[in-house]
């Protein structure tokens, strides 16, 4: 019996069905689940392997990204830079027009593409920012102190020109001002720390941290008025002019992933499919570090919440994700109409199976970076002391003895993943260490 035209056709149409499949079966999360697994379970070596792979990974942004994060977290400065940077090169053109025309984001927002998994992934808004972060924090390490205010400036134009996208203000940008401000301070500019900190209280945004500073800043700067306002709120106490300083710079925890909602609504005309994203929080063991310098202690405080700008910036992103897929899913209906007209009920069944399934979300996220940024600082007597930092229902580390001079400023880079810590060390002099 010969086979009817449209039953000789099936073959030829199922092809695109089944490369559909192929190539959109693996899921971000199940493509990097090796890599995240060694990451969460401390195999930093093992998690560098797997997340330059851009190939398994799928995303040259996220390969740096999230590469760049696992170098920062084991202490690795100049792979950190070098990892980030190859991210950056990723998005820099989509930057550039966005500093230039916050307008144009949109219309790249509205790009259609078979589904949103296929487009070039340049990271959501908010990550552009933290990468800009993670390179000052590289840069911060390094000593680096000009390139730290320029990656860090980079990171707060950004997150201005999502706020002028979007019309609205992120509880957001503490972190990036923070570091711009430290690294000021570090260089004498105590006027342009003063401005950073400023704007951390105007967007209440680690005020905790930025409060007290301004009140330091303020006498020092001679500004009497200023100096009496923010004393009142945030205390007169202001350290001796010879006190060393010891700074916390703390990403906690893991960050929200990206979970797949769908919809398949069937019509007489052939089926409408739609898929969408939402973000899923993770249990957090630890909720903050305490840093000890002999007998003095300081717990940090959030200086920026990561999850909540997450949650901020998809839904201000949902109204272009929402577009994309309503054009999606005519257009794709209105192929299901044409393989129907031309193949009967065969060409019906092929448009509403490659409806469903060439519809996918996009699930690729930064899935490294922390739940919260925190930080805090304490001054202290010059000279020689005990330092120690504990994860609050994590692990504790003793991290030497070092000795500052009047005036110095140590630094301690720390991470925490689950309830494990990492931390690093930056300025001081280590006493009884190996020369």
């Amino acid at each position: 019996m010969t086979p009817s035209p449209e039953l000789r056709t099936l073959p030829r149409l199922l092809a695109p069905i089944l490369g559909v499949l192929l190539v959109s079966c693996a899921s971000y999360p199940e493509r990097t689940a090796v890599a995240m697994g060694a990451f969460r379970e401390g195999h930093l070596e093992k998690a560098l392997e797997e997340f330059r792979d851009a190939d398994t990974v799928g995303s040259r942004f996220l390969a740096g990204a999230e590469s760049g994060t696992v170098a920062l977290v084991a202490g690795r400065w100049e792979e950190a830079l070098a990892d980030f940077e190859r991210a950056a090169a990723v998005s820099r053109a989509l930057e550039d027009r966005t500093l230039a025309d916050p307008a144009s984001l949109g219309e790249t927002l509205l790009t259609w593409t078979l589904n949103d998994a296929q487009r070039t992934y340049r990271g959501e808004g908010f990550e552009r920012v933290y990468l800009h972060c993670g390179m000052a924090l590289s840069y911060l390490a390094l000593g680096k102190l000009d390139d730290v205010y320029v990656e860090a400036r980079r990171a707060n134009r950004l997150l201005e020109a999502e706020e002028v996208l979007y019309e609205k203000k992120y509880e957001a940008g503490g972190f990036g001002h923070l570091i711009s401000a430290l690294a000021y301070e570090l260089l004498g500019e105590y006027g342009d720390a003063y401005i950073d900190y400023q704007r951390m209280v105007e967007k209440g945004v680690g005020v905790e941290v930025a409060g007290p500073a301004l009140v330091r800043l303020a006498e020092r700067l001679g500004r009497s008025q200023d100096f009496e306002r923010y004393g009142r709120e945030y205390g007169e106490e202001t350290p001796s002019p010879d006190a060393a300083r010891v700074v916390v710079l703390a990403g906690i925890g893991l960050g929200p992933e990206k979970v797949e909602g769908k919809l398949v609504l069937p019509t007489e005309d052939g089926v409408l499919s739609f898929s969408g994203v939402s973000y899923l929080d993770f249990p957090q063991s630890v909720s903050g570090l305490r840093v000890r310098v002999g007998e003095a202690t300081s717990t940090t405080s959030v200086v920026e919440d990561v999850s909540k700008v997450a949650r901020e910036n998809l839904e201000d992103r949902q109204l272009w994700a929402f577009a994309r897929t309503v054009v999606r899913g005519i257009a794709k209906r209105k192929l299901t109409q044409r393989l129907e007209k031309k193949y009967g009920d065969t060409g019906r069944l092929v448009g509403d199976l490659f409806s469903i399934l060439s519809e996918r979300a996009d699930l690729r996220c930064w899935r490294t970076l922390p739940n919260t940024w925190q930080a805090t600082w304490l001054f202290v007597e010059p000279g020689i002391h005990a330092y120690s930092l504990e994860a609050l229902g994590g692990q504790s580390q003793d991290l030497g003895s070092f000795e500052l001079e009047p005036g110095e400023t140590l630094i301690i880079l720390a991470r925490t993943v689950e309830g494990r810590l990492y931390a690093h060390v930056l300025g001081g002099r280590p006493i009884g260490a190996t020369p």
